[in-house]
């Protein structure tokens, strides 16, 4: 066979047409979909286009030689519906590989044909895999978010038995289509994989999913950006879109696809919108003509076309599609990479990913409580407070004796599932147990990060674990634990870290970027002196891993480090942000961590900062006594003063608390001090401009310096907000009465002046 991947440097690939437009056509009878064989089948038949291949082999025959004439190089086969999953609606799920199988075949035999006419226009075949009638992501029931119609294990066997029928009867491509469900495309792409892993073979990939609404989303509510990082982990030939829309809605997508696939770019879109009866009007000239645009851009390798797209469609897009060259790959950055139903790429410019650690049963009571309860509800409010504090990733962790961890961990994602406030955010699967982990994977249509695997149990079980990671489309932490245990000194630390490295990018070829270390954030000033060195280890080993494991991530457990100060908030929540300002500047990159209980590093009273450094940096034999006798002390002043001591700032001038409040994330008084400032200055626009910027110009500086985090930011930006809502009003009513004055004064010099 032709290498397809070299045909495609040289020239722009022509897939076929709709083949459902060009079976109705034909008008068939519940008679010609029966045929001999299935003359007396208890069910209706009429519909069910995949079974002609059985049933009517000449027309669909007839319907791919009409393709290749046209200019086709890549013919579908008759199968999008040919699962057990959709073949269930008609009764025939018994009939599955050999559909596949049939119709690989027919298809493969005209290609060869037209091959042999004209060896140097090489036609091929790609395994029509339609995303079946169910979805794994969304609930059919809207009283009942958590059930699922199908699951993906489900899904991956359904899949696999279509594979096998298709690769079996002689497909060159496998062509993952129509995806509306990324959790669906997904299972198929697991079960491609598996199957090649399995028979040794190695099969090109085409994944296409389709845009549902002008959103620019998939149905089950990703953006493009973030369908594209949730099926890359495969080396695919091909992403790119198909159906739902006509080529002039798509183009946006096909841009963005373009711009930020490592792959070839496929589209092969509708003719047009389909009109009241349900016909596509669009005319060949008319849809080559939107389509020239995408070719002179260099966004496409490979068009074709969708429903209501006929041979003279694609005859004229093959004439178009010759006047252009293929495009050509970028060469794109190694960032991380994660989704949710929103993308998230940890570029150098985000100093700090914040990932919230509340939904965690092992470290909150709260929501350990509501889940044992399954108060679900309520948990997903705290999993949305994460969020609204500047989370950017959602820690999940269901490990408690007293739960069935699979089970609750696969309930509570579903759920998020339909919450798209939170859905939006990238999942942390978090589990000490391997089975919880997949079912956690088994649920998550985004790229998620697995937390964790490591070398604990030896290289062949890190192996196995880490090539499911990586079969699944996650990116995964890897703890500095080994056969001989928890790393605990920074020379563990970087050699454990070093050989999973190895492991990891030489032997299995797991991208880099798809890593992320976790060092052991290890708890400190425990009175114990083999612990003074714990934070110190951490952030010099931080600093070793970013300077010699390219592309790798490094992060960890932040609360760790002040489990000896529990109950002592604000001890902790002070040491937290010292040790960030440490580590982050060390080049950590992203940490689990409360984001309520963050100080502003600028704010720690200098006494404390001072105690807490000798602590977290070692810097004195003393330090942890020192610690401990001032967190006594401040624990033991009286709330009373501790009350006046956070009210003082009330006493400043209006301009010094709106920056504080900027600052500190206080929503309390900020409409009566934006008023306040608005008396003093008179406009609206000036608290905005002077005041409210210079609040938000000291956060801006604070951030960019290491010493405020993104959930603080966040909280800054809430404050902004509200006060802005508040002027808004004011600023409108300026406005109109400057009209009101312009329109006069129009009036009178103006109007007047022109005798009207």
């Amino acid at each position: 066979m032709n290498n397809i991947k070299e045909i495609l440097k040289e020239r722009i690939l022509i897939l076929d047409g709709a083949m459902g437009t060009m079976i109705q056509r034909h008008k068939l009878t519940e008679e010609d979909y029966r045929g001999a064989r299935f003359k007396d089948f208890s069910h209706s038949l009429k519909g069910n286009n995949d079974l002609l291949v059985l049933t009517k082999p000449e027309v669909i025959r007839e319907i791919h030689a009409q393709f290749l004439e046209a200019g086709a190089d890549i013919l579908e086969t008759n199968t999008f519906n040919s699962t057990s999953v959709s073949m269930a609606d008609y009764h025939m799920e018994d009939l599955v590989y050999e559909l596949n199988y049939e119709a690989g075949k027919l298809a493969k035999n005209v290609a060869e044909e037209f091959t042999k006419k004209n060896p140097n226009k090489p036609r091929f075949v790609a395994g029509s895999i339609g995303p079946t009638s169910k979805t794994t992501s969304l609930s059919p029931d809207v009283n009942d978010p958590g059930y699922r119609a199908v699951t993906f294990d489900e899904l991956v066997e359904s899949y696999t038995e279509q594979i096998k029928g298709l690769v079996d009867g002689g497909v060159d491509l496998l062509l993952v289509e129509t995806i509306f469900d990324t959790l669906n495309a997904k299972a198929a792409l697991f079960a491609i994989d598996k199957y090649c892993k399995e028979t040794d073979k190695n099969i090109p990939i085409m994944v296409s999913g389709t845009i549902t609404d002008n959103a620019g989303r998939t149905l089950s509510g990703q953006t493009i950006e973030a369908f594209l990082y949730s099926v890359s982990h495969l080396n695919l030939l091909s992403v790119g879109i198909n159906c739902a829309l006509g080529a002039d809605l798509m183009r946006p997508y096909i841009q963005s696809l373009a711009k930020n696939a490592p792959f070839c770019v496929s589209a092969h879109p509708n003719a047009g919108l389909p009109n009241e009866f349900g016909e596509y009007d669009q005319t060949p000239a008319q849809m080559a003509t939107i389509i020239d645009d995408f070719l002179a851009n260099g966004w496409l390798n490979i068009v074709g076309g969708c429903c209501g797209t006929s041979p003279a469609h694609i005859a004229e897009i093959a004439r178009t599609a010759q006047k252009h060259k293929p495009r050509t790959a970028p060469l794109l950055p190694k960032y991380l990479k994660l989704s949710g139903m929103e993308a998230l790429t940890v570029t150098p410019e985000i100093n700090f990913v914040n990932v919230g650690e509340r939904t965690n049963v092992t470290g909150s009571a709260k929501f350990k409580k509501l889940i044992v309860e399954e108060k679900y509800e309520e948990a997903l409010a705290v999993a949305r407070d994460q969020v609204e504090g500047g989370a950017q990733v959602i820690d999940v962790n269901m490990d408690e004796g007293m739960l069935d961890s699979e089970q609750v961990m696969t309930t509570f994602l579903n759920l998020i599932a339909s919450e798209p406030d939170i859905a939006k955010l990238p999942i942390m699967i978090d589990s000490s147990k391997w089975s919880v982990i997949e079912a956690g994977l088994k649920t998550v249509q985004g790229k998620a990060i697995v937390n964790s695997i490591s070398l604990k149990e030896g290289e062949e079980a890190f192996i196995e674990k880490a090539n499911l990671v990586r079969r699944y489309g996650a990116a995964v932490i890897v703890m500095a634990f080994d056969e001989k245990g928890q790393a605990d000194s920074y020379e563990k630390r970087i050699q454990i870290c070093e050989r999973a490295y190895k492991i990891l990018t030489e032997k299995i070829h797991f991208p880099a970027e798809d890593i992320i270390f976790d060092p052991n954030i290890l708890t400190v000033a425990t009175g114990i002196e083999e612990h003074n060195n714990y934070a110190v280890d951490f952030i010099n080993a931080t600093r070793w891993i970013k300077q010699n494991l390219p592309h790798a991530k490094v992060s960890g457990g932040v609360s760790n480090i002040s489990f000896s100060f529990r109950g002592n908030d604000k001890i902790r929540e002070a040491m937290h942000s010292a040790f960030l300002y440490h580590a982050i500047k060390a080049g950590m990159d992203m940490g689990i961590v409360n984001a309520g209980m963050i100080e502003v590093y600028e704010d720690i009273p200098k006494d404390m900062l001072t105690l807490i450094e000798d602590v977290l940096l070692n810097r004195n034999a003393d330090a942890t006594e020192k610690l401990v006798e001032y967190a006594e002390k401040i624990k033991n002043d009286s709330s009373g003063k501790k009350k006046e001591l956070d009210d003082a700032w009330r006493n400043e001038s209006v301009t010094e608390r709106l920056k504080y409040a900027l600052m500190k994330g206080i929503t309390d008084f900020i409409d009566q001090d934006t008023q306040e400032a608005m008396d003093l200055l008179g406009k609206p626009l000036l608290v905005i401009e002077q005041p409210l910027m210079d609040g938000m110009n000291v956060v801006g500086d604070l951030f960019g310096a290491g010493k405020m985090f993104l959930p603080q930011v966040v909280k800054s930006a809430r404050v902004m907000k509200k006060a802005v809502a508040y002027l808004t009003p004011f600023m409108e009513e300026e406005k109109r009465q400057a009209q009101r004055r312009c329109t006069r004064h129009w009036q009178k010099h103006c109007w007047g002046g022109i005798g009207l």
